[in-house]
């Protein structure tokens, strides 16, 4: 008995690793990407969708790159702004018991089972973040982003909250409890942008791709000079 659980463990390891070398295999060559965040349950006809199409069609004729969670609502808006401006769209798929189906706007889709790896997909190929109103998954990317950034695991990106209506109860609130208890410091709410206005999403993550650009560049120039 104790053998079969460890073939279990072992196996279910592999399949992690698979998931992982599929994702960096064939996510390696996108460029710049954008993410985008927000509900399943959002419908064609909602303010939401129809901004998130004009956002992800303003970023992808950027030449950015939109990468999606692949499923309906706002996942399948990203995704449809990128097909129509003809630019690479990807779809990071996840198996789940309801809402999730792939959305027909993805020209590249992976599919994935375990939640930390597909998360670890749209952190290490993005070069912005942005979250449309969501639920619960949103929520979850935009706190492990906003973590990642504060405890400086990873570079800053822009982390973009899109609709202020929706999204000022949450930075009300973490100015109220968090920040008022010490909990986090005012500099941490500095990582995050809230706006309603498409432009100023596009400009800080154009400007944002533009210190990127050298930052790898400085670092290849040092690389050249040797020691």
């Amino acid at each position: 008995m104790i053998q079969d659980l460890k073939g279990e463990e072992t196996w279910r390891l592999l399949r992690i690793l698979a998931e992982f070398t599929e994702g960096y295999d064939k996510l390696s060559d996108i460029g710049f990407a954008v993410s985008v965040f927000g509900s399943a349950r959002i419908q064609p006809d909602c303010p939401y969708y129809k901004q998130t199409v004009a956002l992800s069609r303003r970023l992808a004729e950027e030449g950015f790159t939109l990468i999606t969670g692949g499923g309906p609502g706002i996942m399948e808006a990203g995704n449809k702004g990128a097909h129509e401006a003809g630019a690479l769209s990807v779809g990071l798929n996840i198996q789940l018991p309801m809402e999730q189906h792939p959305n027909p706007y993805q020209n590249r889709s992976l599919e994935f089972r375990y939640f930390f790896a597909r998360k670890a997909m749209f952190v290490k190929y993005s070069v912005g973040y942005v979250c449309m109103p969501g639920g619960y998954g949103t929520l979850d990317e935009f706190f492990e982003a906003l973590t990642l950034m504060q405890t400086l695991k990873i570079y800053p990106l822009p982390l973009i909250l899109f609709g202020s209506e929706f999204w000022q109860g949450l930075i009300d609130w973490l100015k109220s409890g968090p920040l008022k208890h010490g909990l986090i410091s005012p500099e941490d709410l500095d990582i995050i942008t809230v706006t309603d206005d498409i432009d100023e999403v596009v400009e800080a993550i154009c400007a944002h791709r533009q210190w990127k650009e050298q930052q790898i560049t400085l670092a290849q120039n040092s690389l050249n000079k040797g020691p």
